[in-house]
């Protein structure tokens, strides 16, 4: 298996080397799209369609990437970037480069793959499109969402119909039945509708399928002759409608593994009609089976549990598989390679002779065996005559055998026993056989020098004589045509050649080779003689039917004589179509399997028998009208029966009138090269070649001549027409003028009119207007008066309410100052409250001092070294109730402000309300000057009291100030006594020591009184500095 990467490529090779699928997994190419950023990551394929050749296809990834992969030519190109995902693509269209593709943003847009320009872009549906069918025409297109499907004109691209249905009926698929006219809409309630296409009739609707094996369906497929539905869904049964008669005919149960079928598709084939027998089922584990409906039978499948299938889509000529898989690649599979061992052939069947080494021969010496294979040679044996005789016996069988041996080891006598059985050849088989039958050698070289000389000029205009609907068939009959031409010149001037060779071209319309060989055969052996009277119709072949005809059925006969019906209306109607006029497909390619297995005269036998099983019409025919449309139309016959009657022909016939006496026997196409046919009169050829060709030449003169007339012509009336188009404008012009100064005139007196009417309508709006200016006025006044009326009647309510306010002010004020005088009390309480707290602080405070000096003396006597420490000890407490006695004054100052600044404040307000309030103003300066009044005494009080707070602190400073000198001169003392003491350490001075004691007591009380009278003068000029506090009263 090859696998290529597309990479950042826009075109190049799928494959590098010649694909050789094998049969195990039939998979041609693995096609990935990677990225080669700096994170390389797999672009996923979301969605595949073939053309309508089936040798190119077109693919689309999540990033809207779409490339057109050409499977003949081994190239892809990227043919657009739309930017976002690909939800549906077609590429079947009418013409043949363009394609559609719907969109993540519900657009549909159509492209051209050669151009790679935007053709057209279709806008309509509300939600995301997920099926696109294509018209077998390519003229129309049916687009489908969830909630609407649309049917769109592909030639102007505009929306032609629009299917609505109610919200709670979804749309599973809406699409054209193939080679139809009749639109197929499933919806999801399992109703199932035929429309038609151009008038939007419904034709029929399919009944609901039974109860007992109900599904929701959810996927589709159509056989190619649009006769049989498969449908299927969330469960493992396949339900098979004939859309002929409108019923469930088949139910197909799939294996159990399958739950669920997520897409089906008929595998088409060549020789089928249209009427496929292979449908591909892919289940939910991602494997698609292909099952034949007719035997129940799995042929094969494709896809693994590893390496599962997303969608599939099969190629309408059969031949590729192309497949989505869940990894996002894509993958092209060969339908040959999968088919190749149930398509293949029967083995040979040889028959091998062996001998013994004993002289004798008897029948038990003779041992058959059957083997498949190339065919065993006998061992030569030692003993001459007897080997001789016995392969002379066996060289005699085969002798009598040879012309029934065919190649690829088949038997022509027993195809022939199998022919007679069945009445006809197995159809998965018949082209083989018919290969055999006919030994083509299948010379590429010779076949390809033909077509190389192209398309011979007695065919190029086919198509006008023979309008083809399908453009590849009418391409394949033009190349068959002329390579026959180019075979043998006749064939360029018989005019029934494409007769003749359209129903083999239609068959082999694949393989162009096979079906040039099968038409050169039928001419060289089954129209033998035809080209003797050319160019008129074989008399003698004519002859050989009509001696034939006369024998059986003389009556007949006799009934064309008497009506003028000559062979060349009863028989060579037949010969130069194959019966292809009067036959189906079905009964012409029975015939022709007993045509091929039978002596060339067979079909001239067959002409007579079906002349003979016609008798009863053709007896009550009386005009020459109605035999001619009785040979060129189909007829209720049934060819089983004429081909029996043919046998029985062939058998009865006597010798000397049978067309087996006259016509030679089968005789194969030579290998390598291509015999030569002339079995015609060349000089009538000749003669008529150089007839056309003169002829040709005169018609190319006159078609030139013609063409320049035509141009002169052309010009002249191009000028005549220049010349009236201008009379004509001139004349218009005049008439224009004309009917503009009539127009004018009645305009003006319109304006004048008007201007009248005007005049009129504004005199009558002037008195109007003074009217209205009037009555305005009057109302104008009226509503000032009552205005002002309002405006007094406001007043008096704002005065009122002022007057209400001031009452509820002047109650609230006084309120206010009952609760002031209140708080006011309070404060005094707490503060002469706080006051008593301070003067027992500061009693306590002077007993632990006293407290501290006892226990300092006492320390003093028994530790000199804890003097200093206890000195220390009681600077940083006096300095500490300094700092915390400056600070409470100072708060107290601060107290004292804010309150004066608070009364300023209120003062202030009082004076902004004064003008407004003169009787509450009396009262207010009534209660200030009692509240001055109680604020002067408190202030007095306060001043009282700091003032003998700071002689309180005098004092307690000088007694710290006079400790503190006792302490400096008890702590020399010490150092003295001390130092004293070491000198004299062994010399008692107890007398001395305790006088000393007693001048120093007296010098201590000298200094505790310097230090009072310090403290009170101290006092005193604190009291100086102190300034009572000014109340300012308004």
């Amino acid at each position: 298996m090859q696998s290529t990467d597309l990479g950042n490529k826009e075109s190049g090779k799928i494959w590098h080397r010649k694909p050789s699928p094998a049969t195990r997994d039939g998979i041609i190419v693995n096609i990935i799209h990677s990225t080669s950023d700096y994170h390389p990551k797999v672009l996923r394929f979301l969605n595949v369609a073939f053309d309508g050749s089936g040798d190119c296809l077109i693919a689309g990834d999540h990033q809207g990437n779409i490339y057109v992969f050409d499977l003949h030519g081994n190239r892809f190109n990227l043919v657009q970037r739309t930017a976002q995902a690909c939800t549906a693509l077609a590429f079947n269209l009418r013409r043949k480069s363009e394609f559609l593709v719907a969109l993540a943003d519900y657009s549909i847009k159509c492209f051209d793959t050669v151009t790679k320009e935007l053709v057209s872009w279709m806008r309509g549906h509300e939600s995301s499109v997920f099926s696109i069918s294509v018209h077998a025409s390519g003229r129309y297109a049916i687009t489908t969402s969830s909630d609407t499907a649309q049917l769109w004109d592909l030639d102007t691209f505009q929306r032609k119909r629009k299917l609505n249905i109610r919200q709670s009926v979804g749309i599973q698929k809406v699409f054209f039945l193939p080679l139809s006219n009749t639109i197929i809409s499933c919806f999801k309630d399992n109703s199932i509708f035929a429309w038609e296409c151009d008038t939007l009739f419904c034709k029929y609707q399919l009944p609901a399928p039974p109860e007992s094996s109900s599904i929701l369906y959810k996927v589709f497929a159509v056989t190619r002759d649009g006769r049989i539905l498969a449908a299927g869904g969330k469960s493992n049964h396949l339900h098979l409608w004939c859309l002929e008669a409108t019923q469930l005919f088949r139910i197909i149960q799939m294996p159990t593994k399958v739950r669920a079928i997520r897409h089906l598709e008929f595998l088409p084939d060549s020789f089928d009609a249209g009427s496929n027998q292979v449908l591909g089922v892919l289940s939910q584990d991602g494997i698609m089976r292909f099952v034949n409906i007719q035997t129940c039978k799995l042929l094969f499948e494709i896809g693994s549990l590893d390496e599962g299938i997303s969608s599939s889509v099969i190629s309408p000529h059969g031949r590729y598989i192309a497949s989505v898989m869940e990894n996002g690649s894509l993958n092209i599979y060969s339908v040959q390679a999968l088919t190749h061992e149930i398509n293949k052939p029967p083995p040979p069947l040889v028959k091998v002779i062996e001998d013994l080494p004993k002289n004798k021969l008897s029948s038990s010496d003779l041992k058959m065996k059957i083997t498949s294979g190339r065919v065993q040679q006998p061992a030569k044996s030692r003993e001459g005559k007897i080997q001789t005789r016995i392969l002379k016996q066996d060289l005699m069988g085969n002798f009598e055998n040879k012309e029934n041996e065919l190649s690829d080891g088949l038997n022509k006598k027993r195809l022939q026993i199998l022919l007679k059985g069945y009445g006809e050849y197995p159809t998965k088989y018949r082209m083989f056989i018919w290969r055999s039958l006919l030994q083509l050698p299948e010379n590429h070289t010779a076949f390809s020098s033909l077509i190389d000389k192209g398309t011979h000029v007695a065919f190029l205009n086919l198509q006008k004589k023979y309008p083809i609907k399908s453009r590849k068939l009418l391409r394949v009959l033009q190349r068959t045509l002329s390579a026959l031409a180019h075979w043998s010149a006749i064939f360029s001037d018989t005019p029934y050649l494409p007769l003749l060779a359209f129903p083999f071209v239609k068959l082999f319309q694949n393989n162009q080779l096979i079906c040039f060989e099968v038409v050169a055969t039928l001419i060289i052996n089954w129209c033998q003689y035809w080209f003797e009277y050319f160019p008129n119709p074989p008399i003698n072949i004519l002859s050989m039917i009509e001696n034939v005809l006369a024998f059986h059925d003389k009556e007949l006969l006799q009934h064309f004589i008497d009506h003028d019906v000559t062979s060349q209306l009863y028989a060579w109607p037949l010969l130069e179509t194959v019966f292809s006029e009067v036959l189906t497909r079905e009964e012409w390619l029975k015939l022709f399997d007993n045509i091929f297995s039978n002596h060339p005269s067979f079909l001239l036998m067959t002409v007579v028998a079906y002349n003979i099983c016609s008798r009863s019409p053709l007896l009550h025919c009386t005009l020459k009208d109605d035999f001619e449309y009785f040979f060129h139309h189909r007829n209720n016959l049934d060819i089983s029966v004429v081909i029996r009657e043919v046998y029985h022909l062939m058998e009865i016939t006597p010798a000397h009138i049978h067309p087996e006496s006259e016509l030679e026997v089968f005789v194969a196409l030579t290998k390598g090269q291509y015999p030569v046919f002339n079995q015609y009169p060349k000089f009538i050829v000749d003669y008529q070649t150089q007839e056309r060709e003169r002829i040709r030449n005169d018609e190319l003169d006159y078609l030139r001549e013609r063409q320049t007339v035509e141009d002169m012509q052309a010009e002249v009336d191009q000028q005549r027409v220049k010349d009236e188009a201008w009379y004509q404008k001139q004349e218009l012009l005049r008439k224009a003028e004309e009917t503009r100064r009539e127009m004018l005139l009645q305009e003006e007196e319109k304006i004048v009119e008007q201007r009248q009417r005007l005049a009129a309508v504004k005199r009558e709006l002037k008195i109007k207007e003074i009217q209205l200016q009037d009555a305005a006025r009057r109302r104008f006044l009226k509503l000032q008066q009552d205005q002002r009326e309002m405006e007094l009647q406001r007043l008096d309510d704002e005065i009122e309410r002022k007057v209400q306010m001031r009452d509820r002010e002047i109650a609230s004020t006084a309120k206010d100052l009952e609760m002031r005088h209140l708080e006011l009390e309070t404060q005094k309480r707490l503060y002469e409250k706080n006051l008593t707290k301070n003067q027992e602080a500061v009693a306590k405070a002077i007993q632990e001092d006293a407290d501290a000096y006892r226990r300092k003396v006492d320390l003093e006597d028994h530790m000199f070294h804890k003097v200093i420490e206890a000195d220390q000890t009681q600077s940083r407490e006096t300095q500490k109730i300094i700092e915390d006695s400056l600070a409470k004054a100072e708060q107290a100052c601060l107290n004292t402000d804010w309150k004066i600044r608070t009364l300023h404040k209120q003062q202030c307000d009082d004076l902004h309300r004064s003008a407004g309030y003169q009787e509450v103003a009396a009262l207010l300066q009534k209660n200030r000057r009692k509240e001055m009044e109680v604020l002067n005494a408190m202030m007095e009080k306060d001043a009282e009291k700091w003032k003998e707070a700071e002689e309180k602190d005098f004092h307690l400073k000088s007694e710290k100030k006079a400790s503190a000198l006792s302490d400096a001169s008890r702590k020399w003392f010490l150092k003295q006594e001390m130092s004293a003491a070491l000198e004299h350490a062994e010399n008692p001075f107890i007398q001395v020591s305790l006088n000393r004691k007693t001048e120093w007591d007296g010098m201590e009380q000298n200094l505790i009184k310097k230090v009072r009278n310090l403290r009170q003068r101290l006092t005193a000029q604190a009291r100086n500095r102190c300034q009572t506090p000014h109340l300012l009263a308004t």
